[in-house]
């Protein structure tokens, strides 16, 4: 069996060598050779052709977000970023995903993190996962929509805590400016969507593209770890004519939402006394994950008197596909996969095809219009 060969760049003599110990730990792997900035970073993948890159972020002479930028135009390469769990860090995440990246691993506690072999098992398994992807793909469309954007007065910090994000009672629901939809009797249509390995930009292609006015709450699982997805939601809220926002735990669905599950916490919707709310759980993880797309769409599945619209983009594995099956079963409604010539990683798609529970199967471009069409 070929091995993959990984470059690993850091600044930090340290974690070089306990990444390439991490790496090297798995006979599947071989680690290639190291780099400590971006500019040597760029001359050892035109060198020694890696199959993967692991890049840090934060490096002197040149910084990984700039290299990354380089590398993806002059010499193609699958790169997993190394990213601090900071608000700096998950926005520089972010940049990375749109310049090319495949995806990435948080340090635990910043740079030079003593405890990196706490994410081990996630730096193996998405070096693996990089080799399997489409380079072409990785790319947004180049026309997005310019979408007013919604001043925000305060970022909120990213969340480093274990505790469950609970529902301030006091707190008003935070409407678009020209939404008129938010505070009326809940649609009786539902939208939910599950996504992994590259739905980031998956995510704003779709939510970009609802308008604002359309009705029917959206539910997200995006598969990512603690601490990021507020920042994703923000991010996304900012381009969307709708209201994004990681959901928490009690809070009453509404129309014109888009909630997102917060990294580490499954997510369900659960009916009471005629309203929808959202439970979030520290329950074990789910065909790996925590959030998991089948929890949320098992939960679903379960609600009484709504036509539910799901649907499953880009990602490694088999999660959501059984939790498709279910909508599909006891759920008025339309099932819509990802085609895998847009998908990053046609894995969940697939899986999901594959039990025969997809009504259709679009490129990313058509997702959106597909919802809304399913949605009326």
């Amino acid at each position: 069996m070929k091995k993959i060969n990984v470059l690993v760049v850091d600044d930090s003599a340290f974690m070089r060598k306990m990444i390439g110990n991490i790496l090297s730990s798995d006979e599947g792997i071989h680690v290639i050779g190291t780099a400590k900035t971006g500019k040597e970073a760029i001359e050892k993948v035109i060198q020694l052709k890696p199959d993967v890159v692991t890049l840090d972020i934060e490096m002197p002479v040149m910084n990984g977000l700039d290299a990354l930028k380089v590398i993806m135009k002059e010499c193609p390469v699958p790169v997993i970023m190394l990213s601090s769990l900071t608000q700096e860090g998950a926005t520089s995440s972010f940049i990375a995903l749109d310049n090319g990246a495949v995806d990435f691993v948080p340090k635990p506690s910043g740079a030079i993190s003593l405890d990196i072999e706490t994410v081990s098992e996630q730096i193996i398994k998405k070096v693996k996962m990089a080799v399997t992807v489409n380079l072409n793909k990785l790319q947004l469309p180049k026309q997005t929509p310019k979408l007013p954007i919604r001043k925000i007065s305060k970022v909120p910090a990213v969340v480093e805590e274990t505790k469950i994000p609970v529902k301030n009672e006091n707190k008003v629901q935070i409407a678009k400016p020209t939404d008129t939809n938010v505070f009326t009797k809940l649609s009786n249509r539902i939208v939910c969507i599950g996504t992994s390995t590259g739905g980031p930009r998956a995510l704003q292609e779709v939510l970009t593209k609802i308008p604002n006015g359309f009705q029917p709450p959206i539910l997200i699982v995006q598969h990512m770890p603690a601490g990021f997805t507020n920042s994703l939601a923000i991010r996304l809220d900012k381009l969307s004519a709708i209201h994004v926002k990681e959901a928490e735990n009690g809070e009453r669905v509404t129309n014109g939402t888009a909630y997102i599950a917060p990294g580490g916490f499954h997510m369900k919707v659960i009916q009471k006394n005629n309203e929808l709310l959202i439970e979030l759980s520290e329950e074990p993880p789910k065909n790996g994950h925590r959030p998991s797309v089948d929890v949320l769409f098992e939960s679903i599945s379960s609600l009484k008197n709504y036509e539910i619209t799901s649907a499953i983009l880009t990602g490694m594995g088999a999660d959501g596909a059984k939790g498709m099956k279910l909508i599909k079963q006891q759920c008025k409604g339309t099932t819509i996969a990802e085609s895998e010539e847009t998908s990053v990683v046609f894995g969940m798609p697939k899986a999901a095809a594959l039990l025969n529970v997809v009504d259709e199967v679009v490129p990313i471009q058509l997702v959106a219009d597909t919802i809304i069409k399913h949605s009326k």
